[in-house]
């Protein structure tokens, strides 16, 4: 029997590509691919009766949509789509709604994730603008990896969401939603995606937890061009501690990587204070000046590759930038770079 506050799995293995686990009534757990080192990503299919809801799509890609319509006619047993929603905005999750919505599907998704994921799929760029450039080298990206990403084409939204429709239906903190038969309250998340819909069955011990949840990695808090000065970091402290009031021990949690997984509460005292210990090394650390692109070392821990280093410059610039906003450090520009020094060090 497991102790209390231990994470439990109560599924040893992952669904195979183009199958269905049911995790509960009504819901089959699948799996679609991802083109980077975290190489899928979880969605679920609640039956209506009639027809599904689905809870996010995936990328858009051949392979993508070329699996889907094997689900569709495999597992889904050929009923349609008749709603997806959209947990957040980010192209793993949102990349085929408008391919469902074209098959008569209602995409639901709170605002905030709608129109960031139609305004990015919109803003083509073929060449790195200049204010995204300025960006990264505040962020103290290494002259190396500037060289090779300004020698390549942006990577867009476009190049892997679907087109999205004018339209979309809204989900807000505190709607009740009647889905597969259940009764499920919407709570939002933050600091991973602004504005990230989880999902708590009211019959049952039940979460549909997106990226805000999840048992054996961190979400990425990152700051981007959007929104240069942003406080990710604060914004997913304060929404651990939201959820926190309504986690309980047997609630299955239904994430959007990695194994569904019991013990919500733990899971969210660990994510909240791993964050914490992250920010006590950083500010040992930054007792000498150092640019966000210094920092992997104290909040990583381990070696950091060409494929992670975007989402981990990103990482550590929101972690810098919480200390900033919290007056625990100073920041003064070392030519593009933004410099980060602890309050009170010396140097």
């Amino acid at each position: 029997m497991s102790e209390p506050g231990a994470i439990r799995y109560p599924f040893a293995d992952p669904p195979e590509e183009g199958t269905a686990i049911e995790v509960a009534e009504g819901i089959l757990w699948m799996r679609l691919p991802l083109p980077m080192k975290l190489d899928h990503v979880n969605v679920y299919a609640l039956d209506e009766g009639d027809s599904w809801t689905i809870v996010d799509t995936g990328v858009s890609s051949r392979r993508a949509r070329a699996l889907w319509e094997r689900i569709l006619a495999g597992p889904l047993g050929g009923k349609p789509v008749s709603r997806v929603i959209v947990t957040h905005h980010h192209p793993d999750h949102v990349g085929l709604a408008g391919w469902f919505r074209e098959k008569g599907a209602e995409i639901w998704a709170s605002r905030t994730a709608y129109l960031m994921a139609r305004m990015l799929v919109l803003d083509t760029q073929e060449v790195w603008p200049e204010e995204t450039r300025a960006f990264y080298r505040g962020a103290g990206m290494a002259e190396d990896m500037v060289a090779r990403r300004l020698a390549e084409r942006p990577f867009n939204f476009s190049d892997v969401v679907w087109p999205l429709p004018l339209g979309f239906r809204r989900m807000i903190e505190g709607l009740v939603v009647e889905i597969g038969g259940r009764s499920w309250d919407v709570r939002m998340g933050a600091g991973h995606a602004p504005e990230h819909v989880t999902l708590w069955a009211r019959d049952a011990p039940l979460v549909l937890g997106g990226d805000q949840l999840l048992a054996s990695i961190s979400p990425n808090l990152g700051v981007y061009p959007t929104e240069p000065e942003a406080d990710p970091v604060a914004d997913w402290i304060a929404a651990c501690r939201r959820l926190a009031a309504f986690a309980t021990e047997d609630q299955l949690v239904l994430p959007g990587h990695k194994m569904p997984f019991r013990g919500l509460p733990a899971r969210l005292s660990h994510l909240e204070d791993n964050h914490h210990g992250a920010l006590e090394r950083l500010v040992g650390h930054l007792v000498d000046p150092k640019t966000a692109g210094e920092c992997f070392a104290p909040l990583f821990k381990r070696e950091i590759g060409a494929g992670e280093y975007g989402l981990a410059l990103v990482e550590a610039y929101a972690h810098c930038l919480h200390l900033w906003h919290l007056g625990r450090v100073s920041r003064e520009r070392r030519g593009e770079a933004w410099v980060f020094h602890a309050v009170g060090a010396g140097g």
